[in-house]
C-alpha cells in the first residue's frame, strides 16, 4: 500500500508544484479514502486496491493541476491544503 502511495504522492507533484510533498501525500490519501468510502456507501462490491489506485490517478490527471486552489468550506476538509510537512491524514 505504500508503494501505492509513494507512486501516486509523485504523480500528483509533477503535475502541481504548488503543493508540498506532504499536502500531495495528504491528497493522496484522503482521495483513496473517499472513493473507498463512497463506493462501500454505495453498496458497490470491493473492487481493489488496484482499481481505486486507477481512480485516484485518473482524478490526479483531471484535478491535480488545481489542488492547491480548493478552498474548503467545511471543518472537515481543512487539512487538504495545510503545510506543516507532516502528513495530515
Amino acid at each position: 500500500m505504500e508503494d501505492r502511495f509513494k507512486r501516486l504522492t509523485e504523480q500528483l507533484l509533477s503535475v502541481n508544484s504548488d503543493i508540498s510533498a506532504a499536502q500531495a501525500r495528504t491528497w493522496v490519501e484522503s482521495l483513496w479514502e473517499d472513493f473507498e468510502t463512497t463506493r462501500a456507501k454505495g453498496g458497490w462490491s470491493y473492487q481493489g486496491q488496484d482499481v481505486t489506485e486507477q481512480i485516484v490517478a485518473k482524478w490526479i490527471l483531471q484535478y491535480g493541476p488545481r489542488l492547491h486552489q480548493y478552498a474548503p468550506t467545511k471543518e472537515k476538509f481543512s487539512h487538504l491544503n495545510k503545510d506543516d510537512n507532516q502528513v495530515n491524514h
